[in-house]
């Protein structure tokens, strides 16, 4: 009797302990929800929130606010979303710079793994190995000879530092064997001109970025750094496809809450958000800009993040980029 009363007793107590949770899962949302969105308008990522965050308005019957912070390489936002409130009434979506900037910055005041709960991987933006079209050269192959043959041309435009443009072009490096000069720009307005005209050889570019000058034929796209090939351009090989078996860079991303939110809450927006994502009219809207659409449990973005951490991390490592 003595131990069928403790068992009871330990079951009241754990009650009692998981019910403010329990009645904050099953109420919630009762308030406005905002997405911190840690880039300006007119992203991917910025994009990804506010078609998203507009199906959730409908589906879960409270407002979702966009809350645009940009700034420090996106440090500025990803750190008011890790000091934010656990309560499921912010959250934020992050690219790929998230899985980059621990290898960069010293004190970014969040870990991308500790600081946060993942809620839903929810895209990849391939990027596009862009050439200046006047190089005779139509595969990735023939590219990785010219520059070979020509390293005084072998000038490759970047974003600037801790770009994923950057990054993937280190990891080309890495790879190819090519002794090429890095040149940053800030951003693809900046780059693009100069690879249209001749002055670099190669930009590395997102996939929304670049295609339209690839379907006007003002640059060539050789590759794609993704496994597979990218709906949007769909006729162009992958770098692994070409011999570059290893190669695999993208901007990728996701929802992420503060760390310590109820799992309850970050399973209801991690439905929610899955089901937003199948809708034919978000994907049309998102892959119509060269998103490819992703999806999954919190388990497999976590998964996701490990993965690329251990990537960047070695990428970076390798081409001796220094910490800020």
């Amino acid at each position: 009797m003595r131990f069928s009363s403790l068992i009871q007793t330990l079951a009241v107590a754990a009650t009692l302990t998981a019910a403010p949770w329990l009645a904050c899962a099953q109420t919630y949302p009762a308030k406005p929800i905002k997405i911190v969105v840690p880039a300006p308008p007119g992203g991917a990522i910025d994009l990804i929130a506010r078609v998203v965050g507009d199906k959730l308005t409908a589906s879960m019957g409270q407002p979702v606010i966009i809350d645009n912070k940009p700034g420090a390489s996106n440090n500025l936002g990803t750190e008011a979303l890790a000091k934010a409130a656990p309560d499921g009434y912010t959250i934020g979506i992050v690219g790929g710079s998230h899985n980059i900037n621990k290898f960069l910055f010293k004190n970014l005041g969040w870990d991308p793994e500790t600081s946060f709960e993942p809620i839903v991987y929810t895209h990849e933006v391939p990027l596009v190995f862009a050439i200046y079209p006047q190089i005779p050269a139509r595969t990735l192959p023939e590219f990785i000879a010219w520059m070979k043959a020509n390293p005084e041309q072998a000038k490759v435009a970047t974003s600037g530092r801790g770009s994923a443009q950057e990054m993937a072009a280190e990891m080309f490096r890495a790879q190819s064997g090519v002794n090429m000069l890095l040149v940053p720009y800030k951003g693809s307005s900046a780059a693009q001109p100069d690879l249209i005209g001749g002055r670099t050889a190669l930009y590395i570019d997102t996939v929304s970025a670049i295609q339209s000058q690839v379907r006007a034929g003002t640059v060539r796209a050789v590759a794609v750094s993704t496994r597979k090939r990218t709906a949007a351009l769909p006729d162009v090989p992958t770098a692994a496809e070409q011999g570059l078996k290893n190669y695999d860079a993208n901007t990728n991303g996701g929802f992420l809450a503060p760390a310590g939110t109820p799992k309850a809450i970050v399973a209801r927006l991690n439905a929610e958000i899955n089901a937003a994502l199948k809708l034919p009219e978000v994907r049309a809207k998102l892959e119509a800009a060269g998103i490819d659409i992703q999806g999954g449990t919190p388990q497999d973005y976590a998964a996701l993040i490990k993965s690329d951490l251990a990537k960047w991390g070695k990428v970076v490592k390798e081409a001796g980029i220094a910490l800020e």
